[in-house]
């Protein structure tokens, strides 16, 4: 569907237009009606899917442009998934003269406070600071039309539900709510009951939640051999831009260190690195200056980056919802994608488990041999050298090629050249500590027996040298949910928060002891689309 079959205004198809775009994601073509007729809407979609567009649009259109209060909420778990929202919403509704301003933790809120000042009709914002400006009353809520709670289901790993909960209390009863969420669990539809009035359902197709366009594959490997059958990887694929996760910021760091002992430029990010050093890696990635970002599942929430190519899970996320998350960041806008999973030998439960929610099977990959990697990196190097010669001025030397052509063959210079490319990963030795096994689970598929898994689509071959393209523990080794430093503090830190729990425990998150109170009506009307 295009976008001037969805009743936009002129100004923002004009946007639009400008942007890029002429068709709609289904997620855009399904969402923009329903919130321009006033509906609640839950929608699943996780990000890369044009969601932010989908409620966007219709916010900017509704927007009265002779108010001068804050009309519409967008509340996002991390700072960079706000940075990123407003940027859009700002971008869409610029010719229509919209203002968009973005509050969050970790920055000077004295310099937010005078922004505020300029009257937004839209703020986005992570709980924790909008919290403190709420009890600043440097920002009212009571002209408020429309709330986004997006990324809902990461905001509850979080712990920002009673955050929100705060926050809506400021927030007029009659108003709109929209939920966004990548994956709909029992604890996200007791937030809609909570939230919502009568909400229309825009669902993702449970096929679609890891999208056909990504190759999905596992390695079996032993913690001690992970690490070079990695990089064996890298060699033989050749992504162009990937992605490394793990579990914890210990694993990180010795990821980034060992990937950079041997040569690959790479760097790291996790909630212990200061907001401008985690902004000014990200920026590299995103501009290409880095070919490998490693990460843990906190400090990669809401990245938006276009042309990642690869997705390399070091250690398998404990949760499933997490690997949609993971690997939802390649293969998109009609790009292809790979996705290549670690599993040690007692972790194929999690992986079942993975198959489970996505109704997908992933293929068996063979780790890939000395030789077959060093023909992968000499490959790389024999397109650099055609780069090389094609691109680069070598009337310069000439003459220094005359004098080595007189001692060494031709041949000879060729295999010099390209010794001098391609070195031996395992030369330089790497270690990375062992982390604790994840506690074993049960699965309902225990009976399939073996693996269960082969001899489907690429039958195990190293597909994904395209060259173009855990929830696990969310608290990093340290902070109780990392909640990016939102509020500042430590765990512990707000005493008027201590009651507030964090404890997961295998996907259970329970009703916090708020059922009950100023429920709304909650009845779903599934669309017929």
């Amino acid at each position: 569907m295009k976008f001037s079959e969805l009743n936009l205004e002129p100004a923002l198809l004009k946007s639009v237009e400008r942007a890029g775009f002429d068709e709609a994601t289904p997620i855009q073509a399904q969402t923009i009606p329903l919130v321009l007729a006033g509906d609640d809407v839950l929608g699943q979609a996780q990000t890369g899917t044009g969601k932010t567009a989908a409620f966007g649009l219709p916010i900017a259109q509704k927007v009265d442009l002779d108010e001068p209060d804050i009309q519409a909420l967008v509340i996002s778990p991390t700072r960079e998934l706000a940075m990123q929202t407003q940027e859009e919403i700002q971008r869409l509704g610029g010719i229509k003269r919209i203002k968009a301003q973005v509050v969050y933790g970790g920055s000077d809120i004295g310099r937010q406070i005078r922004n505020l000042k300029n009257h937004p009709q839209v703020l986005v914002g992570t709980p924790g600071r909008l919290l403190d400006h709420i009890n600043r009353r440097t920002v009212k809520l009571d002209h408020i039309k429309t709330v986004v709670l997006d990324e809902a289901d990461e905001m509850l790993d979080m712990g920002f539900v009673e955050d929100i909960e705060s926050i809506l209390t400021h927030v007029p009863n009659e108003h709109q709510t929209l939920l966004f969420s990548a994956t709909m669990p029992k604890q996200i539809m007791s937030i809609a009951e909570r939230f919502m009035k009568d909400p229309q359902i825009v669902k993702i197709k449970s096929k679609e939640l890891t999208a056909d366009l990504i190759d999905q594959f596992y390695v079996r490997a032993k913690e001690f051999e992970r690490f070079d059958i990695m990089t064996r990887l890298f060699d033989v694929q050749n992504p162009k831009l990937a992605l490394i996760f793990g579990r914890t910021k210990r694993r990180v760091d010795e990821l980034t260190k060992g990937l950079q002992a041997r040569g690959y430029n790479a760097e790291g990010i996790h909630g212990d690195l200061t907001q401008q050093k985690r902004m000014s890696v990200l920026r590299q990635f995103k501009n290409g200056e880095l070919q490998f970002l490693v990460a843990t599942d906190v400090a990669a929430r809401g990245l938006d980056i276009s042309g990642v190519t690869h997705v390399y899970n070091y250690d398998i996320p404990q949760d499933p919802d997490s690997y949609v998350h993971r690997i939802g960041r390649t293969g998109r806008a009609g790009a292809t994608g790979v996705a290549v999973t670690f599993i040690a030998p007692n972790e194929t439960s999690y992986l079942r488990g993975i198959e489970d929610l996505t109704r997908v099977r992933i293929t068996p990959l063979k780790p890939p041999t000395a030789k077959e990697a060093l023909h992968g990196q000499v490959q790389a190097a024999l397109k650099e050298v055609a780069n090389i010669a094609e691109n680069q001025d070598l009337a310069r030397f000439e003459g220094a090629a005359s004098d080595l052509l007189e001692k060494y063959s031709p041949e000879e210079l060729a295999a010099i050249l390209l010794r001098s490319m391609v070195t031996d990963p395992s030369s330089v030795p790497v270690h990375i500590a062992p982390e604790r096994p994840l506690p074993s689970r049960k699965t309902s598929r225990n009976s399939r027996g073996g693996n269960g898994h082969g001899g489907h689509r690429n039958g195990g071959g190293y597909r994904g040298n395209r060259g173009g393209n855990g929830r696990g523990d969310h608290r990093e080794g340290g902070y109780r949910h990392d909640r990016d430093r939102d509020h500042g503090r430590r765990d512990g830190g707000n005493s008027g928060r201590s009651s507030r729990s964090n404890s997961r425990g295998n996907n259970n998150h329970g009703n916090r002891g708020h059922e009950g109170s100023g429920k709304r009506q909650f009845t779903i009307r599934k669309n017929n689309d």
